[in-house]
Parts: structure tokens; C-alpha cells; sequence
């Protein structure tokens, strides 16, 4: 999965930056259709902001978390991101699941009844 990781105001240092890497595999552990993701870190004066728009299959996940600390903003994030990841899965598989049923549910066909 390709991840940009952006900073405004902010130093992406290799300690921040592993810290959101293995905050995202778990995105990654639940759905495996994600295309990329692009995470901004932003500090505006006591608040520290964490964004990131995940591509997935079928249309992009957006989240945002605010907190007094960075590493906390991140995990907050990360939790938003995946409720949305769940969510979208369970849709998919509802809707295939469904048109299995349908197909299920349709009279047969004069072929599957055999000669009459």
C-alpha cells in the first residue's frame, strides 16, 4: 500500500513517522482493497491535527482527529478510519450476498425442470 505522510508545522521525525505506519497496518488487516493513503499532520498552536484519505475500492474514506497531543490525534484517527474500512466491507459483502440470494430466489428455469 502506497501511504504519503505530510507534515504542516510539524517535523515528520522516523519515530513519528513508524509510529502511523503501524497504526495504518491494522487498516490493512481488515481490508485488503486499499489502493493508498495520504496522512497530513498539522499543529496550529495548542492543537495537533491528524487527516487522511484512504483509497479504497469504491469510493475514498476521509477522517480527522483533533487532540492536545499528536500521538493521541493519531490514535483517535486511526480508530475513525476503521469504523469507516468496517462499514464499507460489510457493505460489499451485503450487496454480493444479496445478489447471490436473489439468484437463489429466481423461478427455474424450463431447462432445470427437465422434459415435461
Amino acid at each position: 500500500m502506497q501511504m504519503n505522510l505530510t507534515g504542516h508545522h510539524v517535523d515528520i521525525t522516523p519515530s513519528l513517522r513508524e509510529y502511523v505506519d503501524t497504526k495504518m497496518e491494522r487498516l490493512e488487516r481488515h481490508y485488503d482493497h486499499i489502493n493508498g493513503m495520504h496522512v497530513i499532520l498539522t499543529v496550529e498552536k495548542l492543537d495537533h491535527k491528524a487527516e487522511a484519505k484512504v483509497n479504497v475500492v469504491g469510493k475514498p474514506l476521509f477522517a480527522d482527529a483533533k487532540e492536545g497531543d499528536m500521538y493521541a490525534a493519531i490514535d483517535r484517527l486511526v480508530d475513525k478510519l476503521d469504523r469507516q474500512v468496517k462499514k464499507h466491507k460489510e457493505k460489499a459483502r451485503d450487496h454480493r450476498a444479496a445478489a447471490v440470494d436473489k439468484a437463489d430466489r429466481l423461478p427455474p428455469t424450463p431447462d432445470e425442470l427437465g422434459p415435461s
